[in-house]
């Protein structure tokens, strides 16, 4: 892949009409684009489908966790959408994920979000998730994978344990990456572009780097370049 094959720029604002210029901005720079909750909820399929006319694939990443009879509904809705990628929960369960890829019917790629990158050891033991994140992560990311997924959402620090853990073939996709100097914001588990693309992350997806920069077209050739 090329340097900015690998970047995902998030589109994380509460309208298309603010999150518009932006995206016209960053589409030739990347090699994708996510729309997140902040803005399907706001525009619904719209913002997928506008997205996608700016010739790059679409990342959907609703984190889908419910029963799977609403998962494998909502993930068929998802790929009549015309986004090419879709996010569920690894920890609503194997039925739930395997339910996720039959509503996909073959038309999108789901991938298993396994623990945000907003939660530390701390916060996982006191949600009931005892021992270190990587544990967590990699019997999770097993249990997708087992399921169907075709990829898998984690941090920087477990990407190394993930790719060595599943081999070559499935997607890994890695938020919580932050440029060189720049803030960590929420996130709690973060690494440069460069370090997560050297532990074996496939695809990086990039927000308020990018969102923030004077120049987000330019941040992103940038990022491009050091991968």
């Amino acid at each position: 892949m090329q340097g900015r094959d690998r970047i995902c720029a998030a589109l994380d604002f509460p309208t298309w009409a603010a999150a518009g210029h932006f995206a016209r901005a960053v589409a030739p720079e990347v090699g994708m684009l996510k729309v997140g909750l902040e803005l399907f909820a706001a525009e619904g399929p719209a913002a997928v489908r506008a997205a996608a006319g700016l010739g790059r694939p679409v990342f959907l990443d609703l984190k889908l966790h419910d029963i799977p009879n609403t998962v494998e509904g909502a993930a068929r809705s998802a790929a009549a959408s015309g986004a090419s990628l879709l996010t569920v929960h690894a920890s609503g369960g194997e039925e739930m994920v395997r339910a996720a890829v039959r509503g996909a019917a073959g038309r999108l790629r789901v991938l298993a979000v396994t623990v945000l990158t907003s939660l530390d050891d701390d916060a996982l033991g006191r949600i009931g998730l005892a021992g270190p994140a990587e544990a967590a992560v990699l019997r999770l990311a097993g249990l997708a994978l087992a399921a169907g997924a075709g990829g898998l959402v984690c941090s920087p620090h477990e990407v190394a344990a993930v790719r060595a853990a599943v081999g070559a073939g499935p997607l890994l996709v890695v938020p919580g990456v932050r440029p060189a100097g720049t803030a960590r914001g929420d996130q709690a588990r973060v690494a440069t572009p460069a370090e997560a693309v050297r532990a074996g992350a496939d695809v990086l997806v990039l927000g308020r780097p990018l969102r923030e920069a004077a120049d987000p077209a330019a941040a992103a050739r940038a990022i491009a370049a050091a991968l």
